[in-house]
């Protein structure tokens, strides 16, 4: 083989091209910042999204992003992942009532922070779950998330019907001191959930690729969020959490995310390992 021919450096594919810059228009137009973002996974909800909106290439949706204002939404619902259930993974649910709520009774006030609470099922979760263990009304709930769509959906509080078996079964796992169902009521194939619920609920347009932090948090749950990120951002993300939360407060991440590997490991201690619940050190 030809010695110039085998150093030649292989083109960079067009698709990565475009799409790279997709997202820095979508940052300079709209300031959503998903540059930062897992690009295989944002690469696969985009060609997801080319399909589905009809456009060729991912330059034409671009150029119809800049020039069309209603393709922000449509194209925020392709980036954004909006899956989740109410008490998913009910043994973090249960850990947070066995383990954390004991030294949460300890403070007069709390300050709770869902971040990246896609249409509201963790919300939920966590008001019910707070007001079976008596710290609903000293409790503000901080609700945020980049979608305005799923905003308005967890503010609604409006689920499918169908998915209320799972919702309970999870609650119940979670050490349920009551019924889910007195919680809503039924309307043909949706279940409404009581408004009392999201009374100490603030949401909020929040970025954690952007945003600052938000101050003296008790607990922040943000589960399954850090997975579409990548290492710079998720580093930025943990670094917003670990300035946000009080001495010895408490951060909740999913399953697959760990703060083994972050460069803010030394400032929290394992509290519930198998659960990824950690607790701030004092310092």
């Amino acid at each position: 083989m030809d010695a110039a021919m085998s150093d030649e450096v292989p083109e960079p594919d067009i698709d990565d091209i475009e799409i790279e810059l997709l997202l820095e228009a979508l940052y300079r137009r709209y300031h959503y910042d998903f540059r930062h973002y897992a690009r295989a996974s944002i690469k696969r909800r985009l060609i997801q999204a080319r399909a589905r909106l009809g456009v060729e290439s991912f330059s034409a949706l671009q150029e119809r992003l800049l020039r069309d204002p209603d393709m922000l939404a449509k194209l925020l619902n392709y980036l954004t992942v909006q899956v989740s259930e109410m008490f998913r993974d009910p043994s973090y649910f249960r850990a947070l009532r066995e383990k954390v709520v004991p030294h949460l009774r300890t403070y007069p006030s709390l300050k709770i922070w869902i971040a990246g609470c896609s249409n509201g099922e963790e919300v939920y979760s966590l008001a019910i779950l707070f007001r079976e263990e008596g710290l609903e009304q000293r409790t503000i709930f901080y609700a945020t998330d980049i979608n305005p769509k799923a905003l308005r959906a967890a503010e609604a509080g409006v689920y499918p019907l169908d998915q209320i078996r799972k919702f309970t079964e999870n609650h119940q796992k979670s050490g349920a001191r009551t019924s889910l169902s007195d919680y809503y009521v039924a309307d043909y194939d949706r279940a409404i959930f009581d408004s009392s619920l999201r009374a100490n609920v603030v949401f909020s347009d929040h970025s954690l690729a952007t945003d600052s932090v938000f101050a003296e948090m008790h607990l922040i749950s943000c589960r399954n969020v850090l997975i579409y990120f990548d290492r710079n951002l998720q580093e930025r993300a943990v670094g917003l959490f670990d300035e946000s939360l009080v001495r010895r407060g408490f951060l909740g991440l999913g399953r697959k995310e760990s703060l083994r590997f972050s460069d803010h490991a030394a400032g929290f201690a394992d509290f519930v390992r198998e659960e990824k619940i950690y607790q701030r050190r004092e310092r």
